[in-house]
């Protein structure tokens, strides 16, 4: 899949499940369970010691699914961003942006979407060739914030995490949001052994975002 038809399937989608799971076997049931509610852009983070195993093992499941896509969070270095792609993902996070992870990126043609918390970050950012700048934490920074970014820099392509549920997701994106990653409740469900349940947020995640586009 390459880097063109990524970025257009996390436009598509517009929702990101940032999966966890203290084990390989719940971040992979997770991740089953978001894909099956329709939430099919899956950020295995590296906070999981077997996310390079997730990664590989669900790449390889749904490598036939051109609207499954795979990719890699928590990513902090460039050294574990070459790590994930090797083993399959698509696209990289970060919490924080790192000029190094950038260039590694840019040069496997590998989406890039680094934390950013200013201004100043967000412009050396889409310099340093990313594709989507990561609001975080979105409940600290607020969504005046992204309301404020978005005049200066009406090109910026924002997704937000942290802070958002389905009471506020309309209004994050009424905000000027382009993605959005939802992470704690599906990560406590999982925890729990309740896939089901995470199947059905994930199924009202999508109608309710996709009422606001």
């Amino acid at each position: 899949m390459n880097k063109v038809k990524v970025l257009k399937e996390i436009e598509n989608c517009g929702i990101v499940a940032v999966v966890r799971g203290d084990s390989k076997e719940v971040g992979i049931k997770i991740s089953e369970a978001c894909i099956k509610g329709n939430v099919k852009i899956i950020e295995v983070t590296y906070t999981n010691k077997f996310a390079s195993d997730i990664i590989k093992d669900l790449d390889a499941k749904y490598s036939k699914y051109e609207d499954v896509v795979i990719g890699a969070g928590t990513v902090l270095d460039s050294e574990t961003a070459r790590l994930a792609i090797l083993s399959g993902a698509k696209f990289i996070v970060s919490p924080c942006f790192s000029k190094e992870t950038a260039k590694l990126c840019n040069r496997y043609r590998v989406p890039y979407m680094p934390g950013v918390m200013t201004i100043n970050e967000i412009v050396k950012a889409y310099e340093l060739g990313a594709d989507i700048v990561k609001v975080f934490p979105g409940n600290v920074l607020g969504r005046e914030f992204v309301k404020s970014l978005k005049g200066p820099l009406p090109y910026a392509s924002i997704m937000v995490t942290g802070g958002v549920n389905l009471e506020n997701i309309d209004l994050w994106k009424k905000s000027g949001v382009d993605v959005i990653g939802i992470g704690g409740e599906i990560n406590k469900l999982g925890v729990n052994g309740k896939f089901d349940e995470i199947t059905e947020l994930c199924t009202s995640y999508v109608e309710k975002f996709n009422e606001v586009r």
